[in-house]
């Protein structure tokens, strides 16, 4: 399930003696949700601090297609860039992957960790791609949503979920679970839902209450099932007009916002929880047993995609730095 992105860098200008340039950027962030306005107010920094030698304009809400079509258009020069979700990402660099395996992080301070370490080493590789990845950026907690109760993995089994035909990720993770995927795109969610397509999705508090998901079901599962990440790309060909004193500029704003960024979209999640239940989301706890035969299956999907997605040398390194984090953190 394809997930949506919080701000990031956009490391994008032009030389002092040119006209103001715009640049194009997608996302699948709908206009007006907290996702949009930062990477609005960003832009609008970008601009004042640049003495406006930069204009960013965002197309949102999937105006550009889907994040397959995103990377396409930049390929083809049509877009500058893109807001991506990890699944987005993973069309450039599918090895990045490895940090939004299934029940991998207990919370979120072990993901910031963990990805913090690990982002210089997946900026190296991005840019072997011809892709500059900017600043992390992130969606949260990812959680079934269903229009029945689903406790055990009998009651699972039943569901049919989205899947998207080039996420290996999300395709293993269903055949591992056995339940139906049904191929859309995330502009085909609301719709299939309402339809009866499908009967349950997977998302983040705040994604099913900005895309309107929530309307069409009334389960949440409290076991979240990975923690979503994402991050703004450009191509190499674009950040290149970047001068050497914007670029400094830019990456002091988006490292500036980084944190700032991070806790408004986990606020927001929480409020979105909030919401949900206001508006007569039932979120309930799965049996021991199907938490047993989740912790399995993580394994399986891990053991399944090492040497497809990421390497064995990849994910060690992930385990590592959660392990180091763990026994730094652990209680005496």
């Amino acid at each position: 399930m394809k997930l949506l992105l919080v701000a990031a860098t956009l490391v994008l200008s032009v030389p002092a003696s040119a006209d103001p340039k715009e640049f194009r950027i997608a996302t699948l962030a709908p206009v007006g949700t907290p996702w949009m306005d930062l990477l609005e107010k960003s832009a609008r920094e970008i601009s004042e601090k640049t003495e406006h030698r930069i204009a960013i304009k965002y197309y949102g809400g999937g105006q550009q297609g889907d994040e397959k079509d995103y990377i396409a258009k930049i390929k083809l020069g049509q877009l500058d860039g893109a807001a991506l979700t990890a699944l987005g990402l993973s069309q450039i660099e599918p090895s990045i992957l490895v940090l939004q395996l299934p029940l991998l992080f207990a919370t979120q301070d072990e993901v910031d960790y963990v990805a913090t370490q690990m982002w210089p080493y997946f900026r190296a590789k991005f840019e072997k791609k011809g892709y500059k990845l900017g600043e992390r950026g992130e969606i949260g907690w990812i959680h079934f949503f269903s229009k029945e109760k689903v406790t055990t993995m009998a009651d699972l089994r039943k569901q049919k979920l989205p899947t998207v035909s080039d996420d290996q990720l999300a395709s293993t993770i269903s055949t591992k679970l056995r339940v139906q995927g049904v191929p859309l795109g995330v502009p085909e969610i609301d719709a299939a839902l309402t339809s009866g397509r499908i009967n349950a999705c997977m998302s983040s508090p705040l994604g099913a209450v900005a895309l309107q998901w929530y309307t069409k079901v009334k389960y949440m599962t409290a076991t979240p099932m990975v923690y979503a990440i994402g991050a703004t790309v450009t191509s190499l060909d674009a950040a290149q007009k970047t001068s050497a004193e914007d670029q400094k500029i830019i990456e002091g704003i988006a490292h500036r916002s980084q944190k700032k960024a991070r806790a408004l979209i986990r606020k927001a999640n929480e409020e979105s929880r909030t919401l949900l239940l206001r508006k007569g989301i039932t979120i309930v706890e799965p049996s021991k047993e199907m938490v047993d035969e989740l912790t399995k299956i993580a394994a399986e999907v891990q053991a399944e995609l090492t040497g497809k997605l990421f390497s064995k040398e990849e994910l060690a390194m992930v385990i590592k730095h959660r392990d180091e984090f763990r026994a730094k953190h652990a209680k005496r």
